[in-house]
């Protein structure tokens, strides 16, 4: 494949995406719990792309914040889609958000204390014969984030 412009690759990872139904109420746990920090914030725009993209019905008001890590900007994004009753996921589930965390278990507790779904921490094999913890947790609009840490 050709490059047009040596400077960029031909595909380079943006960010992830979550739709949820409050933003305010999932930023308690991407921001408090997990330490992501809100870099853009938009309200409801009735032009957006994302209307087609995600199929937004008539009616529904949009939020968007984009979210970055440390050293990792705008890595993470969440659509909220309020004003109408979101259909509940369908499992299994499809996609999940995967973060290596240096205590994998206070965010586990935080997570806990918010009310949402922990699953019981796992031994972690990696395919290189590292071994390490993981925890899945189940984010409010039942998003699900795997947090990992190897040693």
């Amino acid at each position: 494949m050709a490059v047009t412009n040596p400077e960029c690759a031909p595909v380079r990872f943006q960010r992830a995406n979550f739709v949820v139904a409050n933003l305010d109420r999932a930023l308690s746990f991407y921001v408090d719990v997990l330490g992501f920090e809100v870099t853009y914030r938009q309200g409801h725009n009735p032009d957006s792309y994302s209307i087609d993209l995600f199929e937004i019905p008539a009616g529904a008001q949009l939020g968007f914040a984009i979210l970055s890590l440390p050293g990792q900007p705008r890595v993470m994004a969440l659509t909220e889609i309020a004003g109408i009753d979101l259909p509940p996921s369908q499992h299994p589930r499809r996609a999940a958000l995967v973060l290596e965390a240096g205590d994998p278990d206070q965010v586990a507790a935080s997570a806990r204390e918010l009310g949402l779904q922990v699953y019981p921490a796992e031994v972690l094999h990696t395919h290189d014969g590292r071994t390490g913890r993981e925890i899945g947790i189940v984010d409010f609009d039942d998003n699900l984030v795997l947090v990992y840490r190897i040693g």
